[in-house]
């Protein structure tokens, strides 16, 4: 079906965000602490826009909007509104309104909070531009822009060097992950000539026909995977944790690490089912689970806690993608919207307990039950839906994924579901203990005196839990709204999906008898938790190094290199810097053409006339004086005589007015160095031993014959007479001039001419100063003083 083409409505919703971000700190001035609300507005007129799209996506329809952006170069400003964009815009746009109105609390008074507000909506735009960009190279800046709003929110504490050091990380990471993602979708235009994704996702199979597959997957899979944190990229997520919880729980949850499972979505149709593809993503998927969960057990901190199990999150969802097995992918796609919803919530939860109680570590917490029974009710309802528990949401997206996992009779199908197995076990470990310890139990003397927080702290993780309730008894209606398009996205084909809260059928339900497996095996290990997170400590300790500290020493490798590639190359010599410039040309003239073999032919030696010969001459002698020069004067002098030649030839061949200009050039040239030379105290020799002579010979040589290897191949080209025709027609009629060059230099290029007249007068005032210099002989101790007290006024002595 051929996308439908609609307003520019939704063009103008992706770019609300930033005109947003422009007015939020002035908002924040004038409405002191209640600017939380009328800003939370954009979010949620965005969120109802894109509610418009639920029923007409559920039935199968898609949209396009395009607005030129670069149109010579092919790139638009274009949306494609598909199941995956629009899940994915309700959620940004959803739990982006609370996350507005819970920032308004969490920071209420701070002297910034204005400034974050405006990093947030900047954050939001680009999310939201990079799930429903359609042109590949406006995909690309939005997914940029994701790097560089977050690095401004992970930082935003800029005091704090664990602030900077997890912004740095989090830019780096991402950053570098992006430029592997350009490069994939600079093969995927080259190769196939298109540059919209929907176009592409009507011949699904146009990139893996190409011969270019293996290439375009890597990369795709490196923008993936740094995005996402899969392992062994998975380090800056919960080191991002330094941020504020409004930043945690809407980067880190649900909207910006998602991005690489957006990705992985999205391309599954034109990437997936290649043996690459069910080989790479399950194992690097499976692993980041299972390294994600039982880092998270190692935990005591609330919100690394979070941040761990949402490494492993996303590593389920990448291994449940790349199986690109039907029921598989539709357990990614319901876990997808549980995660977003109980971890959203969860989050909040953490930054609550400490806004209120003054500490996340669970070792110092316990019975705030009854200090903050609203937070308690909205902790245990997510934490259900994260241990994956009836009958919430989380629940049935766990069965629908072992129904996947079982179903598919691959290599790994086995492997995949022991795996799933064991890491929703630990997930439930730490649903529970960030449920239960914070709120239960004897309780604990807090740094704050612990109490409920206001309503901008409670309503978004109420919200959040209750839909992971609400969305699981509409089962059926979730399925068919959500789930159901977000697949037909996903297998490029119309799917349909029935979900239901509880299982149809008992005796023989694989799925089901694993989920008890997973609830029992999970609450045997939560008894154990001192007893297993002290082990997982040992462990980790005993292996001492990790990819965090992996990146402390690739920076700092990168930057102790850069430091010696600078002392090697920035010496502080001219000498040094013009041998390296000349052996770079000499390379950049003289590598293409003989990599490619198309060195031009040599011609024939013309017959030259008796004056030719003499300018010819002229020209060598004035060559073997420069060389044979025994100071840098004579050399300087001796080199002024091939400049006069060149002037003879464009006399000779009829252009005088260059002539008379070039010979302007090397007399002033010449008298300039040589006062230049006279003035400063510098050698008047240049002895140089053979080595270094013959050294900088060939350098010399080997410029001198590139350039006249290029100018002979541009001279054998056929010629073209366009420019040359134009500026004979219009010189005169438009210019007024009748001298071809004096109208080309002063009004056609007239901008690039007072370029060059602006190079040459800084290159005067340089020399200007280096006359001025003067060195003054060091007076002595005694005599300095003593013509320092002469100098000193009367008054003073």
């Amino acid at each position: 079906m051929t996308p439908a083409m609609i307003d520019d409505t939704t063009l103008y919703a992706v770019l609300a965000p930033f005109a947003a971000a422009v007015v939020a700190p002035a908002l924040t001035r004038w409405f002191k602490h209640n600017a939380a609300w009328p800003l939370a507005l954009v979010p949620a007129l965005i969120f109802l826009h894109f509610t418009g799209f639920i029923e007409p996506v559920s039935q199968g329809e898609r949209f396009v909007a395009s607005m030129a952006w670069a149109p010579s170069y092919g790139v638009n400003f274009s949306v494609y509104v598909d199941g995956l964009s629009t899940l994915f815009a309700l959620l940004i746009s959803g739990i982006g309104t609370f996350i507005i109105l819970y920032a308004g609390g969490y920071l209420k008074g701070h002297p910034q909070q204005g400034r974050f507000f405006s990093f947030l909506f900047m954050f939001m735009g680009a999310m939201l531009g990079l799930v429903l960009c359609n042109n590949l190279i406006s995909l690309f800046i939005f997914w940029e822009l994701t790097s560089v709003t977050s690095f401004l929110l992970i930082g935003f504490d800029h005091l704090r060097a664990a602030s900077r050091r997890a912004a740095i990380q989090a830019l780096v990471v991402t950053g570098g992950g992006g430029l592997a993602l350009l490069a994939g979708f600079i093969l995927i235009i080259s190769s196939t000539g298109e540059i919209e994704m929907s176009v592409l996702l009507a011949s699904p199979d146009i990139i893996k026909d190409s011969g270019l597959y293996l290439p375009i997957f890597l990369l795709v899979l490196g923008g993936a995977f740094t995005k996402s944190a899969q392992f062994p990229f998975h380090f800056w997520l919960p080191n991002a944790m330094e941020a504020p919880t409004p930043v945690s729980a809407y980067l880190h949850s649900a909207t910006m690490v998602k991005a690489g499972v957006y990705m992985l979505m999205r391309t599954q149709p034109l990437l997936g089912g290649t043996p690459e593809w069910t080989t790479v993503l399950p194992i690097f998927g499976g692993l980041t689970l299972l390294v994600g969960t039982i880092l998270a057990v190692r935990q005591t901190d609330l919100k690394l806690m979070l941040a761990y199990t949402t490494v492993a999150s996303l590593g389920l969802l990448v291994m449940l993608t790349g199986t690109s097995h039907e029921k598989a992918l539709e357990g990614a796609v319901l876990y997808l919207l549980a995660h977003s919803l109980f971890k959203g919530a969860l989050f909040m939860v953490a930054g609550t307990i400490d806004h209120e109680a003054g500490t996340r570590d669970i070792t110092k917490l316990g019975g705030l039950r009854a200090a903050m029974p609203i937070t308690c009710i909205a902790a245990a309802l997510a934490a259900l839906s994260m241990a994956g528990l009836p009958p919430f949401i989380g629940f049935i997206a766990k069965e629908v994924l072992y129904y996947g996992t079982t179903g598919w009779l691959e290599l790994f199908g086995l492997p995949l579901t022991i795996t799933a197995v064991v890491g929703n076990a630990l997930m439930l470990v730490i649903a529970a203990a960030v449920a239960i310890k914070p709120f239960y139990g004897p309780k604990v003397d807090t740094p704050k005196h612990a109490h409920e927080g206001p309503v901008l702290l409670f309503a978004g993780p109420v919200v959040l839990s209750v839909l992971g309730l609400g969305l699981a008894v509409i089962a059926h209606t979730t399925g068919e709204l959500f789930v159901g398009p977000t697949l037909s996205s996903l297998m490029g084909e119309p799917t349909t999906v029935e979900l239901h809260l509880w299982p149809t059928y008992i005796i023989g339900n694989i799925p089901l008898y694993l989920s008890l497996v997973t609830i029992g095996l999970g609450i045997v290990l939560f008894t154990q938790i001192d007893r297993l997170r002290s082990l997982i400590a040992g462990i980790l300790t005993a292996i001492g190094w990790g990819p965090d500290k992996g990146f402390d020493q690739f920076v700092a490798g990168i930057v102790g290199f850069s430091g010696w590639i600078t002392r090697r190359l920035q010496s502080g010599k001219m000498q040094t810097y013009m041998i390296l410039t000349f052996i770079f040309a000499g390379l950049a003239v003289l590598l293409p053409g003989y990599l490619t073999n198309s060195f031009p032919a040599m011609p024939k030696l013309p017959e030259y006339r008796f004056y030719e010969w003499g300018i010819l001459l002229i020209a060598v002698l004035g060559l073997i004086a420069v060389l044979i020069a025994k100071t840098r004067l004579t050399a300087i002098v001796s080199l002024g005589v091939q400049g006069f030649a060149v002037a003879l030839i464009f006399m000779m061949f009829g252009a005088p007015d260059l002539s008379f200009t070039q010979f302007m050039v090397e007399t002033l040239s010449v008298v300039i160095l040589a006062l230049v030379m006279t003035r400063l105290n510098l050698s008047p020799s240049d002895h140089r031993p053979l080595t270094a002579a013959l050294g900088t010979g060939l350098v010399a040589v080997a410029v001198g014959l590139g350039l006249s290897l290029t100018l002979l191949a541009i001279t054998q080209q056929p010629f073209d007479r366009q420019l040359s025709d134009f500026f004979t027609e219009y010189s005169r009629s438009i210019a007024h001039g009748r001298n071809i060059v004096n109208v080309i230099l002063v009004d056609f290029r007239g901008i690039d001419t007072l370029g060059e007249i602006a190079v040459v007068v800084l290159a005067g005032l340089c020399v200007l100063a280096l006359i001025r210099i003067r060195t003054k002989p060091d007076k002595p101790a005694e005599a300095a003083d003593q013509g320092a007290t002469q100098a000193r006024p009367a008054e003073a002595r």
